[in-house]
């Protein structure tokens, strides 16, 4: 088999169009966050904080000779980050759950029996092989 046939056949079976899909909903996902976190979570917790506003929360390292903004460790806006991280983790562990939560019912639930005609051809070819 080719390359190209090969490659072929693995984009048609479906996994590169799953993954597509799934980057494009993380990364429209990952914005909704993003603002959820900028725009709704941290300007109450700014408040109630004293007016703080986390993404100019920063350590001045160094400054420089002529009034620049020198070497700064921007702290807040880590924070920030991690709070984007901990609610696409949650967000995504739910998600989880419920599919194995899913599958798990779906393994847990009981076959049918074989219907009749099944039953009288397994028999009979059992009989067979006698």
């Amino acid at each position: 088999m080719s390359l190209i046939q090969e490659f072929k056949s693995f984009a048609i079976k479906g996994n590169v169009t799953d993954l597509a899909v799934g980057v494009v909903i993380g990364g429209a996902f990952g914005k909704i966050v993003t603002s959820l976190v900028n725009d709704i979570i941290m300007p109450p917790v700014g408040f109630l904080l004293g007016g703080i506003d986390f993404k100019n929360l920063k350590f001045l390292l160094s400054s420089t000779a002529n009034g620049g903004a020198g070497i700064t460790f921007a702290y807040g806006n880590f924070i920030q980050i991690i709070i984007e991280f901990v609610i696409i983790a949650f967000a995504v562990f739910m998600m989880v759950k419920v599919l194995n939560k899913l599958k798990k019912k779906e393994a847990e639930q009981p076959t049918s029996p074989p219907s009749q005609e099944v039953a009288l051809l397994t028999e009979i070819r059992d009989l067979l092989k006698k």
